[in-house]
C-alpha cells in the first residue's frame, strides 16, 4: 500500500510540474494574456528587444527547471527500494519545510502566510503522511507491504 501511495504522488507531482514547465517555455506568452490582458502582458514581456530577449532566456531555464524536476520525480516514482522512498520523502518534508519557513514567509508576512501558505502546507502534510507511512518498521520489514507488480 505505501509503495503504491508513494508511486501515485510521485506521478501526480510529476505531471503537475513537467506540464507548467513546458507550458513555461512554448506558452508563456498566451498565459500572460489569459491571465492579465494584452496591455499588462505586452508590458511584462519587456520594452526592449534586448529585455524580451533576456526575460524570454529567464523564463525558458525556469521552464526547463520545472519540467527536468517532473522528469526526476517520474523516474523516482518506480523505485521498489522502501528505504530510499522513505528517506525520499522525509528529504521531502524537510525541503518543504525549509521553502515555507525560510521563504516568503519570514520576508513577506501574515499576508503571504495566508494567501500562499496554505498551499504549500498542504504539499507538506501529504509529504509527512507518507514519510510516517515508512518510518514505522517492525524487525526490519515494513509494516505497509509494498504492492508488487
Amino acid at each position: 500500500m505505501g509503495s503504491y501511495i508513494f508511486c501515485v504522488i510521485c506521478i501526480l507531482h510529476s505531471l503537475i510540474s513537467s506540464t507548467c514547465g513546458s507550458s513555461i517555455m512554448f506558452y508563456l506568452k498566451e498565459l500572460y494574456v489569459i491571465g492579465h490582458g494584452v496591455e499588462t502582458a505586452q508590458k511584462l514581456t519587456g520594452s526592449t528587444p534586448h529585455d524580451q530577449l533576456l526575460i524570454q532566456i529567464s523564463n525558458s531555464f525556469a521552464g526547463l527547471l520545472l519540467f527536468v524536476v517532473g522528469f526526476l520525480l517520474f523516474m523516482v516514482a518506480f523505485v521498489k527500494d522502501a528505504e530510499f522512498q522513505s528517506f525520499f520523502a522525509k528529504g521531502v518534508c524537510l525541503y518543504m519545510y525549509r521553502w515555507l519557513c525560510g521563504g516568503s514567509f519570514l520576508r513577506e508576512g501574515l499576508k503571504i502566510w495566508l494567501g500562499i501558505g496554505l498551499d504549500r502546507w498542504l504539499v507538506i502534510w501529504l509529504w509527512r503522511f507518507l514519510g510516517y507511512s515508512f518510518w514505522f518498521t517492525l524487525g526490519g520489514r515494513s509494516m505497509i507491504e509494498p504492492l508488487k507488480f
